[in-house]
């Protein structure tokens, strides 16, 4: 199990359990990733115009007609997905860990299936 501190804005330290051997340890720097740090923070900006201010012109191809309850629609689309994909997105590029890439996808895939299922029953005519 890793285990990360921060040094300083660029850069935190990781130490692996698994290396410690009778009170010595050791240190890898690793640099975090500033690209899904910035696609995170853009995520959450999303989930806030979404959720909180109902700017539905965000999101792609929404036919409003369709739609029964726009309120519920922000929530879902605002609350249950771009706040929890930005979140998953901030910290993952914040800690580092085996097949990060492939578990990151999975979740992003999961999610979105649950929040595409969800609208289609409750929010579509």
């Amino acid at each position: 199990m890793k285990v990360a501190f921060f040094l300083q804005k660029e850069t935190f330290v990781i130490i692996d359990r698994n290396k410690i051997k009778k009170n010595k340890f050791t240190l890898e720097v690793v640099e975090m990733d500033y690209g899904l740090l910035i696609i995170g923070i853009a995520l959450l900006w999303i989930s806030f115009l979404v959720g909180i201010k109902k700017q539905m012109w965000l999101l792609a191809g929404l036919n409003e007609k369709r739609i029964n309850n726009k309120r519920l629609l922000g929530k879902v689309t605002g609350g249950g997905f771009f706040l929890l994909l930005g979140l998953l997105i901030v910290i993952n590029s914040m800690i580092d860990y085996p097949h990060e890439g492939t578990i990151l996808i999975l979740a992003i895939l999961v999610l979105l299936t649950i929040v595409y299922v969800f609208i289609n029953r409750r929010l579509l005519d």
